[in-house]
């Protein structure tokens, strides 16, 4: 599950945590945010910042071949 937390301190900075979002695609999910929010003075990644997404793909091939015995 794709989640977005905010925090709002009083002094008006904006704490922004993202989970569930595996690799770098999390920076374009929050950019269109963090345009309106304002600057932003520092950033952490997290482990699935680093983490590859899996992807797996199948194939098989069936080749027959008949002989004349």
């Amino acid at each position: 599950m794709e989640t977005l937390e905010f925090i709002i301190y009083p002094d008006g900075r904006v704490q922004e945590t993202v989970t569930g979002i595996v690799g770098a695609s999390c920076a374009e999910v929050t950019a269109a945010i963090e345009a309106q929010l304002g600057q932003v003075v520092s950033q952490e990644q997290t482990s699935e910042y680093f983490a590859q997404v899996n992807s797996q793909s199948l194939s098989a091939s069936n080749h027959a071949t008949f002989s004349e015995w």
